[in-house]
């Protein structure tokens, strides 16, 4: 347990540095491109979580807006407590946002949803579907206790730099069933 939790560290130093390196780089409008023609394929009566992004997440704002003002729900991620799964609330463009956990913006107020399609940030991925958060285990837990509920959709939002030959992974880790990059789709 503890070498794989090195393992996952190491990693994660890695991935920051090429996220840093991508962001900089500024591939965000042809990522949003992919991650918005992605999106209006789905169905409109499905609900979509995405993130509010923080430090050099990738930002899947201008995808969400557009996506919003064709008729999909969106909704975003709220930290409710450490080692326990995200709450998801209702966004729009128009929402009052504030501070929340580790800096992301969440709304003020608003209804609670049930995502059908989980948009998720990572420090890294790999070919097998498996990615690499920060380590607290949140969208894991997610994952987890939505499927016990219905059928969801688990797609990772990140830079082609991203990719790594192998995420370190445990049984706890939930494998994605996309990644959206600027250079397409990848599915598992």
């Amino acid at each position: 347990m503890k070498n794989i939790q090195n393992l996952k560290s190491l990693c994660r130093k890695a991935a920051f540095k090429a996220r840093a390196e991508a962001h900089v780089a500024g591939h965000d409008n042809k990522a949003n491109a992919q991650l918005y023609n992605y999106l209006k394929t789905q169905d409109s009566n499905l609900v979509i979580a995405a993130y509010m992004p923080i430090r050099t997440e990738i930002s899947p704002l201008p995808a969400m807006t557009k996506i919003s003002k064709r008729g999909h729900k969106i909704c975003v991620p709220v930290v409710v407590k450490d080692g326990t799964p995200l709450k998801f609330f209702e966004w729009t463009p128009e929402t009052k946002m504030v501070s929340g956990a580790f800096g992301a913006l969440i709304p003020e107020k608003s209804n609670r949803l049930i995502p059908d399609i989980i948009i998720t940030p990572l420090a890294a991925f790999d070919m097998n579907g498996y990615r690499l958060g920060y380590g607290g285990g949140f969208y894991d837990r997610s994952f987890e206790e939505i499927t016990k509920l219905k059928e969801i959709t688990a797609v990772g939002f990140a830079y082609s730099s991203q990719e790594v030959l192998a995420v370190p992974s445990e049984p706890t880790d939930y494998k994605l069933d996309q990644i959206i990059t600027e250079q397409g789709i990848l599915s598992f």
